[in-house]
């Protein structure tokens, strides 16, 4: 099979009278739903149905400038009810908060951030090392940013870059709201990059949002399936970026916040087949294996390293979530 019949199966698969019934019903385009069937089989309508169930409100302790005993004890003094979650060293989930959580003063002093927990997940599985060299490729609004300078104890070098000028006031605002400063934020397209020999690189690649629906609804037919391709090729174009920039032996986390193969698994594959890079198996408290098939397409068997999170079995956004390492010259 050439390259083209591939993408072909990849991106324009047929859409059966069940995907399009399924899709009326609970208000999605319809390829998203053939998409479900043919990945969860039966489970699709417990997707669905979770799917519905709004997204938790979910914080990040920044025991940079708090202990998390001490917030613990200053948002319960405010009768804010809070829940660890046990996979996230400084993850809560809030139960109940008489108060709006992005706006007491523990918030804008920096202790905590709000954050989904999948998006929290990534860093951790990133495992960023101190007195490093580290590029986040697509930073704003801050929060895997501020993240590794957190878990780094603000030792590292930190470039973050952001493409957009608006989205760049916010994420300066939360780096220094949290007491950071070894960092320096670079407004360029990250394709562009022209920095060479990182330790490390995260790129929370821009995506369809299909993993967030809980939170934000529209996301259900908010992208035509024409765009899938587009998308695909900027986190294609983005991840030969940095392995580019990162140097031998360096590390890659790759993650999009989403269900589709298109943003996962077919672009590690694409990598994995045209550059000198290898999978590092991702070791995560949860979450299910990546696929190593779609619609009769077999992936390279590295992507298996790889990890997939669902809404309804994780209790997360939608995640794929990939290591990879750029082999010694």
């Amino acid at each position: 099979m050439n390259e083209s019949e591939k993408e072909n199966k990849i991106f324009s698969y047929e859409i059966s009278n069940e995907a399009k019934s399924l899709a009326e019903k609970y208000g999605y385009s319809d390829y998203i739903v053939e998409r479900y069937i043919k990945l969860l089989g039966e489970e699709v309508i417990d997707l669905l149905e979770f799917n519905e169930i709004p997204m938790p409100q979910t914080i990040r302790c920044n025991d940079f400038l708090v202990s998390c005993d001490e917030l613990e004890k200053r948002l319960k003094n405010k009768g804010i009810k809070i829940q660890k979650i046990p996979f996230l060293p400084h993850g809560y989930e809030i139960i109940e908060s008489p108060y709006n959580v992005g706006a007491t003063h523990e918030y804008l002093m920096g202790y905590y951030y709000l954050q989904d927990p999948g998006s929290m997940l990534v860093v951790y599985l990133m495992n960023p090392l101190k007195n490093s060299f580290i590029i986040d490729m697509a930073s704003a609004p801050g929060g895997k940013a501020s993240q590794i300078l957190q878990l780094t104890k603000d030792s590292v070098k930190l470039v973050s870059v952001e493409l957009k000028k608006a989205r760049i006031k916010a994420l300066r605002s939360n780096l220094q709201r949290m007491g950071f400063s070894s960092y320096v934020i670079l407004e360029t397209d990250a394709r562009k990059l022209s920095l060479k020999n990182s330790d490390m690189i995260l790129l929370d690649s821009p995506s369809s949002g299909e993993g967030i629906i809980r939170k934000d609804p529209k996301r259900k037919r908010s992208r035509p399936r024409s765009d899938m391709r587009k998308i695909h090729l900027l986190q294609y174009q983005l991840l030969n970026k940095a392995i580019d920039i990162v140097k031998p032996g360096g590390e890659i986390t790759y993650a999009a916040c989403s269900t589709a193969i298109e943003e996962g698994e077919f672009v590690i594959d694409r990598v994995l087949n045209k550059r000198n890079v290898d999978t590092i198996k991702v070791d995560s408290p949860i979450g299910d294996k990546a696929y190593e098939e779609f619609n009769g397409i077999t992936f390279d068997d590295r992507v298996k390293n790889c990890i997939r999170l669902w809404p309804h079995k994780h209790g997360t956004e939608g995640f794929f979530i990939c290591k990879l390492r750029k082999e010694e010259n």
